[in-house]
């Protein structure tokens, strides 16, 4: 088959015809209007509109065939404006030197080419049109994404992929279209990804709240004070039917199936990727826009072509989806030896020491799943649910958990091993400061549990000095529960955080003032 030759490409044969029509225009003004004047007193300028007619016509009906600006489309329309400007002037100069008005009724029958709308309606048409490619891909993404990676080397979803896939191409493309309007249309391109970009975010970051996971705080009960004999029977019957053996350094000994992260988890954490994902591709998206800044010769765009708005919404849903994926991963799946197996019906016998072995394991676990960026935020809200996950023990345990002054050095031992954990995570993922400054909480109410029941009557009594009435707000009127307060409202000098210490404590003051004071019921 016999190649095309490129000199009869419809572009090529374009540009060289309008060149030969100005050309003719010339050769027409020099050798045959002086003899036409006697006809019509413009002859330069009738000839001058009716070959910008012409040439019109086959403009026309190649500009109809075409969707994309090119760079072979570019030439042509160059071409065009050069004869139209050159026909223009020669109609002006001709028109000028008549009175008569069939001169200036020659001069309103040229139909302007509109290079420059065309332009910008090829611009705008192609923009639309990998708008829409986009739009559909995060359309697909919300009505079929099941959040598994790609693979182990990539650990992001397919949707998050393609998407950064198609917008980066979509902007190596603008940038290689050879046109001075760009100018004009590439703010309302970046709007356009920018507005794709952050609903793709919002639809990563649409995976509940911490709330679902946090158990709700019990109501406030007072332990129950058995009588001699009846403890004396607990002592004679539990460790041979009930309590689990102590080793010797405390902890328990009962088995313990190993923890495993859910599958909800795991895909809480390919968000967590996913998020940092778009934040690392958008910054490569925008080099080439700092590239069309420093072309356009610092006009007005050269300030505005970032994705700001993306890259702040992309942050706060990292903060988030690593918050309620901490939460699930404590409160659900760490939950049998967490919140529901630690310190159980007593201190000495269900030490922490099943807590860290579950918690280090899943820790390890999340660090080979989650991407470097991605591990430290992920790593301290893990760090901040166990800590709340261990307030709530020592103050909303229930009516399976009751304390006495002598398990104070034991509950300081165990949180100092939580601590720990954090402390010696990874390389440096949370800093020893910070996790100083996240244990403050905590320790101030393992402190409380060191001092007598007579000093945290009297402390109680000092934080309440204005008014007792406030006390019970945790609590509803019928009895219920109500959702567990922010950790920050927890301290040594709260009325409630001392109430509950009082109400976990084991011994005949503090049942007799509590039942004295709040008419508070006995643990069934």
């Amino acid at each position: 088959m016999r190649e095309a030759d490129p000199a009869n490409d419809p572009g090529v044969v374009l540009t060289r015809l309008a060149r030969e029509t100005e050309q003719l225009a010339k050769f027409e003004r020099a050798n045959f209007s002086p003899l036409l004047r006697r006809l019509h007193p413009a002859p330069i300028a009738v000839a001058a509109v009716t070959l910008h007619g012409c040439f019109g016509v086959v403009l026309r009906e190649y500009l109809g065939k075409v969707t994309i600006l090119t760079e072979e489309l570019v030439r042509v329309l160059h071409s065009a404006n050069r004869l139209e400007k050159a026909l223009a002037q020669m109609t002006a100069e001709d028109a000028a030197d008549c009175e008569d008005d069939r001169a200036r009724a020659v001069v309103g029958d040229m139909e302007p080419y509109e290079v420059e709308s065309v332009v910008m309606s090829l611009l705008k048409a192609w923009m639309d049109d990998r708008l829409r490619i986009s739009a559909d891909c995060l359309l697909r993404a919300k009505e079929t994404e099941s959040w598994i990676p790609k693979s182990k080397e990539e650990p992001f979803p397919a949707s998050a992929i393609e998407l950064m896939r198609l917008s980066r191409a979509t902007i190596d493309e603008f940038s290689d279209i050879p046109a001075t309007a760009k100018d004009d249309v590439v703010q309302a391109l970046v709007d356009g990804l920018d507005s794709i970009f952050q609903d793709y975010i919002s639809f990563v970051a649409s995976c509940g709240s911490k709330q679902n996971y946090v158990p709700p705080l019990p109501a406030l009960t007072r332990c129950n004070q058995d009588s001699g004999f009846f403890r004396l029977w607990k002592k004679a019957v539990l460790p041979s039917c009930q309590a689990p053996e102590a080793n010797p350094r405390g902890g328990a000994s009962q088995h313990n199936p190993r923890p495993s992260i859910s599958r909800g988890t795991q895909r809480l954490y390919v968000r967590l990727n996913t998020l940092h994902y778009v934040l690392t591709h958008v910054q490569a998206i925008e080099e080439p826009l700092s590239s069309l800044s420093s072309a356009s010769g610092g006009n007005r765009v050269a300030t505005s072509l970032n994705f700001d708005r993306t890259r702040a919404a992309a942050q706060s849903a990292v903060s988030h989806v690593a918050e309620v994926a901490a939460s699930r991963l404590i409160f659900l799946d760490s939950r049998h030896a967490f919140y529901q197996g630690l310190y159980i019906r007593n201190v000495v016998d269900t030490r922490i020491r099943p807590v860290l072995r579950a918690l280090k394991q899943n820790l390890s676990f999340l660090v080979s799943v989650l991407v470097d960026h991605a591990q430290p935020v992920a790593v301290r809200e893990v760090m901040k649910a166990s800590f709340q996950a261990f307030l709530m023990v020592l103050l909303a345990g229930g009516n399976d958990r009751s304390f006495t002054r002598a398990d104070h050095g034991m509950v300081e031992e165990d949180f100092r091993s939580l601590k720990r954990a954090f402390c010696t995570c990874g390389e440096g993922l949370v800093p020893e400061d910070v996790v100083v400054q996240e244990a403050e909480a905590v320790e101030g109410v393992v402190e409380l549990m060191a001092r007598s029941t007579e000093h945290l009557i009297t402390a109680f009594g000092a934080a309440t000095s204005e008014s007792i009435a406030g006390v019970r707000e945790y609590e509803d009127s019928d009895g219920g529960t109500t959702h567990v307060p922010p950790t920050r409202q927890w301290g040594p000098a709260d009325p409630n955080t001392i109430l509950r210490v009082l109400c976990h404590r084991d011994d005949e003051a503090a049942n007799q003032f509590l039942k004295r004071t709040f008419q508070l019921a006995k643990r069934r």
